[in-house]
C-alpha cells in the first residue's frame, strides 16, 4: 500500500472515532422508540415540544400575515406621489410606508437642492397621518463644501396640506359601483 493512502485512511478513522466519542458512542439521530412512525403524529409532537411551526395554523388564527392593499387604493399614497411627481425618487417602499426623493434643484440655482422624506403613520386621511421632512443642501462651487439643514415652517405645512387635500378629493371621487362594459356592445359591427 502507498504511504499517502494509509495516512488518508488513518486520518478518516481518527475523525470518525472523534465524532463517535463526542456522541458517547451513539450515532446522532432519533431513537425510533421515542418517536411515532406516523409522520402526522411526529409533526404534532414536534409542534408540542416547540420544534416547529405550521403556516396554515397561523393563518387560521390570524397570526402573522397582514392585509396588503394595492398602493393605488391608498389615497394618501397616491396623493403624495402625485404632489412630488416632478422630483426624482430615491427610495419608495409601500409596505414600509416611506417615500424619499433624490436631491432636486432647479436650473436657476444648481448649488441649492431639496430632498423630501414622507413617512406614513396611518392610512387614514388626517393631519397627523404624515411625517414630512424637507432637507436643504447648499453647496459651494463644484459641490465640494455642502451644508445640509432641515427645513421647517411654511413649506412642510403647505406640502402636507396639498397632499391631504388631494387625498380627500381622491377618496370623495372613488366610485365603488363601477360596472364593466358589456362585451357584446364592443363586438358589434
Amino acid at each position: 500500500m502507498q504511504p499517502l493512502k494509509c495516512i488518508k485512511i488513518l486520518g478518516f478513522l481518527a475523525l470518525i472515532s472523534i465524532f463517535l466519542n463526542a456522541c458517547n458512542g451513539k450515532l446522532p439521530g432519533a431513537d425510533a422508540r421515542k418517536f411515532p412512525a406516523d409522520p402526522k403524529k411526529r409533526v404534532e409532537q414536534n409542534l408540542k415540544e416547540g420544534r416547529g411551526f405550521r403556516l396554515n395554523e397561523s393563518i387560521k388564527k390570524g397570526i402573522g400575515g397582514g392585509t396588503f392593499d394595492f398602493a393605488s387604493s391608498n389615497e394618501l399614497w397616491r396623493a403624495s406621489l402625485d404632489v412630488i411627481d416632478f422630483m426624482p425618487l430615491s427610495s419608495v417602499n409601500y409596505s414600509g410606508g416611506i417615500i424619499i426623493t433624490d436631491w432636486y434643484s432647479e436650473n436657476s440655482s444648481p448649488n441649492e437642492s431639496l430632498k423630501i422624506s414622507i413617512r406614513f403613520l396611518t392610512n387614514e386621511i388626517r393631519s397627523d397621518a404624515l411625517d414630512i421632512k424637507i432637507f436643504n443642501r447648499r453647496c459651494t462651487t463644484n459641490f465640494m463644501n455642502c451644508n445640509i439643514s432641515e427645513v421647517s415652517g411654511n413649506l412642510v405645512t403647505e406640502l402636507k396640506k396639498e397632499i391631504l387635500g388631494r387625498a380627500t378629493r381622491y377618496k370623495n371621487n372613488k366610485s365603488t359601483d363601477y360596472s364593466y362594459p358589456d362585451l357584446k356592445d364592443l363586438t358589434k359591427d
